[in-house]
């Protein structure tokens, strides 16, 4: 039998309306979130990045930057997002040939009042955005897949890790 649990919504107020977390009260500590994705693609596509012909440029580093570039835009993006300067943010793509995909990992580190995860996040899926927009033309059957947090740690919730 389901019963409906009380469950209270950090962002949203007593008359129902959306808004930002007041963190003020929070302590400072460091936080750290890692996020994953992959970007499914044809075995042609993948050979084309590896062998660097996609005619709009250098894919992996291209969506390497995108990916530092979406972190830092984050709270421009999520709407109740608090805005992080993050002191940390590293990327990693990379291709698996059996599988024919863009494995893409994101780190991101602050120390902050409130978690990276929405950053980390972002973070991938901006890079995988990134990589469709470059391999669209030659690539109508390009995915992107099993976006996720994989960890997060600091602040009072604990620490998370994915299986």
């Amino acid at each position: 039998m389901n019963e409906k649990q009380n469950i209270t919504l950090s962002h949203i107020d007593a008359d129902g309306k959306a808004t930002m977390v007041d963190v003020s009260d929070k302590d400072i500590s460091e936080r750290v979130a890692k996020a994953k994705c992959s970007v499914n693609l044809q075995a042609s596509t993948i050979s084309l990045i590896c062998d660097g012909n996609i005619k709009k440029g250098d894919v992996l580093s291209v969506a390497h930057l995108a990916g530092i570039m979406g972190a830092k835009k984050t709270s421009d993006l999520i709407p109740l997002c608090h805005p992080l300067n993050p002191n940390s943010i590293e990327i990693n793509l990379t291709i698996d040939e059996e599988q024919n995909s863009v494995n893409i990992e994101s780190t991101v580190k602050v120390m902050g009042k409130t978690g990276v995860e929405m950053e980390a996040l972002t973070a991938v899926t901006i890079a995988a955005l990134t990589i469709y927009d470059m391999v669209k033309a030659v690539d109508r059957e390009t995915t992107i897949s099993n976006i996720r947090l994989t960890h997060k740690s600091g602040g009072k919730s604990g620490d998370y890790n994915a299986f």
